[in-house]
Order: C-alpha cells, then sequence, then structure tokens
C-alpha cells in the first residue's frame, strides 16, 4: 500500500522545523522514527499535506541523565534508551518498558519521544511517563511549554500538542528512594500490542514496609490509567503482603472496552492477574535496593557522573 501525496520538508535546523510546522499547521506531520506514522499513511489512515522530516536534526539525538531523572530528545532511539546504562540506573522502569516495545528492529529505528506523541493507549512508554509523573516538552515558534503526563494525552492516538508545535524531549523522573519498579503484559504474540500491560512502582519505608504502591496500565483505557494500589498492600513486606487484593483493587476500577483481541472481563481478569505479579516483584526488587550496601550506591553514582562527562565531552 502507498501513503497518500504529501510535500516532504527535510529542515536542517529546529528553527528552520518550527517555522515550516507553523506555516503549514494542522496539514503538517513531524516524522521522526516512522515506525508508527508510516503504517497509518499507508492504510490511509491519516492523510497529511506536508511530511516534516527531523531526522536531520543531531542537537534532538540526545540521551542524559542527571540527579533528577533522565531527559530523552525527540531524535533518541529507542534502542539507544534501552541500552544506555546510567538511564537504567536512573529510572528502571525506561529499560523495563522498552524491551517489550515490538521488536528489536522497530527499536532501532522507532524513537521514545515518538511513541509519546503518538499517543497510543497500548504504547508502552505512556504507561512509563505516566506512573513516573513525567513530562514532555513542546516547542513552537518563539517559545516553549512543559506538559505533565496526566495532560498531555488526551484520547486514543491524541496528544495534546497543538498545530505548528513539536514535541523536542521528554523527562523521566527518578522516583523516591527505596523504590522497586516492574513491567509486565500479555500479548497473543511476542512483539504484539498487549492486551493488557502494567507497569507498577513500590516504595517501602526503612523496616521494608510498603508505603506506596502504584501501577499505569496500557491498553485498558483510551488514556494510560494510573491507579493508586497503596490501601490493599499498606504495611506490608514482600514476603507478606496480600498481593492479589491489589489486583482485586485494580480490577474493580477500570471499564475496557472489549475487540476482536479479548473481551472487557478478560483484560480485567488479565489486569488482576498482571498486578499481583508485578507490584511483587517492584516490593522485592525494592527490598533489594534497600540492602545494596553503600559502596555500590556510591559506585553507580560515580558511573553516572562519568556517563554525563563522557557525553558532555562528545
Amino acid at each position: 500500500m502507498k501513503p497518500p501525496a504529501f510535500q516532504y520538508h527535510a529542515p536542517k535546523s529546529l528553527p528552520e522545523a518550527l517555522d515550516t510546522l507553523n506555516r503549514v499547521g494542522h496539514d503538517g506531520k513531524v516524522l521522526a522514527g516512522g515506525q508508527s506514522l508510516i503504517p497509518i499513511l499507508n492504510m490511509r489512515l491519516a492523510a497529511p499535506g506536508h511530511l516534516v522530516d527531523i531526522n536531520g536534526l543531531s542537537e534532538l539525538a540526545y540521551v542524559r541523565t542527571d540527579a533528577g531523572g533522565v531527559r530523552v530528545g525527540a531524535l533518541a532511539r529507542h534502542a539507544e534508551v534501552e541500552a544506555d546504562t546510567a538511564v537504567h540506573t536512573a529510572q528502571p522502569l525506561l529499560r523495563q518498558g522498552l524491551r517489550l516495545v515490538a521488536h528489536p528492529v522497530i527499536r532501532n529505528r522507532g524513537t521514545t519521544v515518538g511513541s509519546l506523541a503518538h499517543a497510543d493507549p497500548s504504547g508502552e512508554m505512556t504507561a512509563v511517563l505516566s506512573l513516573t509523573g513525567g513530562s514532555v516538552e513542546l516547542a513552537r515558534e518563539g517559545s516553549t511549554r512543559t506538559v505533565g503526563a496526566q495532560d498531555f494525552f488526551v484520547g486514543p492516538l491524541e496528544s495534546c500538542v497543538e498545530p505548528g508545535e513539536m514535541a523536542v524531549s521528554a523527562y523521566f523522573p527518578r522516583l523516591p528512594e527505596r523504590t522497586g519498579t516492574e513491567f509486565v503484559e500479555a500479548a497473543r504474540r511476542h512483539g504484539d500490542y498487549a492486551m493488557c500491560g502494567v507497569a507498577a512502582a513500590v516504595t517501602l519505608d526503612e523496616d521494608l514496609r510498603i508505603v506506596r504502591a502504584r501501577a499505569a496500565y496500557l491498553s485498558v483505557s483510551p488514556v494510560p490509567l494510573l491507579l493508586d494500589l497503596t490501601e490493599a498492600v499498606s504495611g506490608g513486606t514482600p514476603d507478606t503482603a496480600h498481593w492479589g487484593a491489589a489486583g482485586d483493587l485494580a480490577a474493580q476500577q477500570m471499564e475496557p472496552e472489549p475487540d476482536i483481541h479479548a473481551t472487557a472481563e478478560y483484560r480485567c481478569h488479565l489486569a488482576r492477574v498482571l498486578t499481583a505479579r508485578a507490584v511483587r516483584t517492584a516490593a522485592v526488587r525494592a527490598a533489594e535496593l534497600s540492602s545494596m550496601p553503600a559502596a555500590i550506591n556510591d559506585e553507580i553514582s560515580d558511573e553516572i557522573s562519568d556517563d554525563e562527562q563522557e557525553r558532555g565531552e562528545r
């Protein structure tokens, strides 16, 4: 299949790209990795009059880790983010989610920010941004704005990016100390869109008792669904908490739509089972982090600092 006719633009700088987007307005689409956009064009589900290819904007091809979290530029490929050791140390959910995105050949080309801008409620990165309380930086000619995850996704395949704007980066904050994470999903075949996916984060106190448990879901609602499950497991430990209660609480708070892949009831069942599995694993990881010797923590911090210095030199 072939896409409908469009005018192709290949800007050489960010100001040139923003100028082009400003001129074409509603009729423009940004091309980065293209792993979602090109199939949609070929299936004639979208017909923009102008395609703005930003692959020449090398200034947006970065992944940066600092004391607060991870910032990913608009041209950073999934595979680059997934493989970055400093990123994994600062925000493990990114690698845990990215390893489930399609197949390696897709991750080699697809971009993390592009996945967010695509706003597919079945996309793993939408859940990661929601659970971490992350944000997306949007730029237009003469101005920028930052939008939090809770406001960025407004509907299926619909974000708050306005005509003339471009998503130029995404920020994923670090989670609190003694917080463990996990990302699990169920799909008919490896690499397919998940029928249900769960990203979980569990925080422990100094006595290794649960003080907070949250989960973000994909493929069960029009936008990423973020739930607080603390009341089901609060005060428990990784060995004693009633993980099934967390799954029950999650299933009670969602109303998934049926489709050709799964009934609503089956999606609720998957959410119940996957939630229990994800929060338990997250709690175990939090306990492991809490027992990690201080020397190892210092080594990790040094590793991140060295990585930042190396990137600065390049």
